[in-house]
């Protein structure tokens, strides 16, 4: 059976990723169609608030969305790539739409270097590398949820990071502005690389969002 837009919850990590989505879902999310949930960055994180919003009401279907490291070579940044176990009927939409279907792996820190890249696809085979998604869709598996995973790749295969993220941290896994303008200060030719980093997340997290729009239009 088809799930109604009202019972809809997506999950991101980042307000960052949510945000071109919940301007162009306004429709959508104002209505009570479908409700954004924004749990933190890592398993802990989207473990907690997971349970909690999916306890409150139990809905018909899940997304859980953001950006991913590209773990395939054949992967260029950008490219919108959705769990390959998607009910049919979504994964035809996303498919129309220009999504692909892939296999997603979930590490507990951001894969930094193409080398890191290189290991984790010869290891697990998967398209691409996330943080949050694994620990959601089991949830939803042990409720009997129906959940998708929808990424867009923001760096590939072959990229390296402009800085280790990791250390950026704080104990909760929410990225500290303190230390990341220390990492900064301590690294400056590492600006051009991070501002053109950033530009790409930015159009990363605008296509991810227009293409959720549409999604929940076609699902209407």
């Amino acid at each position: 059976m088809n799930p109604p837009l009202a019972s809809i919850l997506i999950f991101f990590a980042l307000p960052e990723e949510a945000r071109p989505f919940r301007k162009l879902g306004a429709a959508v999310t104002g209505q009570g169609r479908a409700k954004v949930v924004v749990t933190g960055m890592g398993a802990r994180n989207a473990e907690r608030v997971a349970r909690a919003t999916v306890a409150a009401g139990r809905p018909a279907l899940v997304l859980t969305c953001g950006y991913a490291g590209g773990l395939n070579p054949a992967l260029p940044p950008l490219t919108l790539v959705f769990s390959n176990d998607a009910p049919e009927r979504v994964a035809t939409a996303l498919e129309k739409l220009g999504a692909r279907a892939g296999r997603f792996h979930c590490e507990s820190r951001v894969a930094i270097t193409a080398v890191e890249k290189r290991v984790l696809f010869a290891e697990t085979g998967a398209d691409a590398v996330e943080m949050e998604s694994g620990v959601i869709r089991k949830i939803c598996a042990e409720l009997g949820i129906a959940c998708v995973t929808l990424r867009v790749i923001s760096d590939a295969a072959n990229e390296d990071l402009p800085l280790d993220f990791n250390r950026l941290t704080t104990p909760e896994q929410n990225l500290s502005f303190a230390k990341l303008a220390w990492a900064v200060a301590a690294a400056p030719g590492q600006i051009p690389a991070l501002l053109a980093l950033g530009k790409r997340t930015s159009a990363a997290a605008g296509k991810l969002g227009a293409v959720l729009d549409q999604l929940l239009r076609a699902l209407g």
